[in-house]
């Protein structure tokens, strides 16, 4: 049985996203990511963040509840998100992490949650995912591989928003690679097809970002 965390982020919840979750899945809230959670009928463990955009029926929730809570100054130098993907990563034997938020309207914020997903501690799991609104994402690091079953004739992007990636393996596409070097200020693998029901997508380094639009 895979040992699997979510970390919920803010803005409401794609139903896709949180379904069919192992029952020993642990759930980090980031902030208000708690209040959507409840509202997904998610049971969160940890609550991290500087707790100013969570409503106070949440707070009173995380309490009442007794859930871990971690609270951090508003004047920090990570945000809620990051601290809740590394809160994530206390979970033993951790194989699979999937941050599932809303897009809001903030490209800043969503910006830096993509560029959190590839810090080099998540390097260690080997399934890292994210599902912003409606969109998938795969966040491939060296070494590990994504293989996402998306039918044919499906668009996807695989993009080193990272930096220079080397090894870019991707399969059961239109455009094939192999062993290709993405460097992150090239859009070459912008709006690939699927030809088969699977793609799967590898790197020996760096960090690639398979993105697939709803």
């Amino acid at each position: 049985m895979p040992h699997v965390a979510v970390v919920i982020g803010g803005g409401s919840l794609d139903p896709d996203a949180v379904a069919g979750l192992p029952a020993d899945t642990v759930i980090v809230a980031a902030d208000s990511g708690l209040d959507h959670a409840v509202a997904a009928g998610l049971h969160p463990a940890v609550l991290v963040g500087d707790l100013d955009s969570i409503s106070a029926a949440g707070r009173m929730w995380a309490y009442e509840h007794g859930v871990r809570t971690v609270n951090a100054p508003t004047d920090k130098d990570v945000t809620d998100t990051e601290m809740a993907l590394q809160a994530a990563l206390d979970v033993p034997g951790i194989d699979q992490l999937t941050l599932v938020g809303g897009v809001g309207d903030r490209l800043d914020h969503l910006l830096g949650t993509l560029l959190a997903l590839g810090h080099h501690r998540l390097a260690e799991v080997p399934n890292v995912r994210a599902f912003i609104g409606s969109t998938q994402c795969a966040v491939v690091h060296g070494g590990h591989s994504a293989s996402l079953q998306l039918g044919p004739r499906r668009t996807f992007s695989v993009l080193a928003l990272h930096g220079a990636a080397t090894g870019v393996s991707v399969s059961g596409a239109r455009w094939a690679l192999h062993d290709a070097t993405l460097g992150a200020a090239e859009a070459r693998g912008v709006s690939n097809e699927s030809i088969d029901d699977w793609v799967t997508v590898s790197g020996v380094t760096g960090v690639v970002t398979v993105v697939v639009p709803s």
